[in-house]
Formats: structure tokens, C-alpha cells, sequence
């Protein structure tokens, strides 16, 4: 292709250029468009998402005057119980393994 002589080389230089946007863009539209897709496919890019955290503010507990070996102490606490949250267990299962 000609190039326009009133045209610098830094403006056709950033006309050519590609964004990580637009490769995205068309790597979507590629597999939309790609109608050759087994289920067998479909079934291996299935993503198993983590079940949603619980949350429970460390502030009401700690809440008052503590000495600092109290606070630790509850501290370790909460952390003990948020490890057995993140096993999968409740509240009745985790009082019970207390």
C-alpha cells in the first residue's frame, strides 16, 4: 500500500497498532463464530467457582477494653473459626468442634 506523503510516520504507526482490547474482542467473536464445537469441549471448559465467603466483623467481639494477651487470644480464635468456615463447615458444626 502507498503511503500518504502528508502523513507522518508516528500517526500511521499508532493507526496500525492493536489494543489487548481488541484482540480480546476478536478472540471472543472467533469462538462465538466457530460452530465446530463438540459438547465434549464445552463440558472441559466448565469452571467450578468457590462457594462465597462468610463474613463476620472481628470488631464486635473485640469491642471494649482487652490487654493484649486477651486480644491475641481472640485473634487466634477468629482465626481458627474462619479456617473451619473455610472447610465447609457452619456455625452449629463449628461451635460443636469447639
Amino acid at each position: 500500500p502507498r503511503v500518504n506523503s502528508s502523513l507522518s510516520s508516528d500517526e500511521l504507526l499508532l493507526e496500525d497498532l492493536e489494543t489487548e482490547g481488541e484482540r480480546q474482542l476478536k478472540s471472543l467473536l472467533h469462538q462465538q463464530l466457530d460452530t465446530s464445537v463438540s459438547i465434549e469441549q464445552c463440558t472441559s471448559k466448565r469452571r467450578c467457582f468457590a462457594p462465597a465467603a462468610f463474613y463476620k466483623p472481628f470488631g464486635e467481639e473485640a469491642a471494649g477494653a482487652l490487654t493484649l494477651s486477651q486480644f491475641q487470644a481472640l485473634q487466634e480464635s477468629d482465626k481458627e473459626t474462619s479456617s473451619l468456615r473455610e472447610l465447609g463447615l457452619s456455625d452449629s458444626e463449628i461451635l460443636l468442634w469447639k
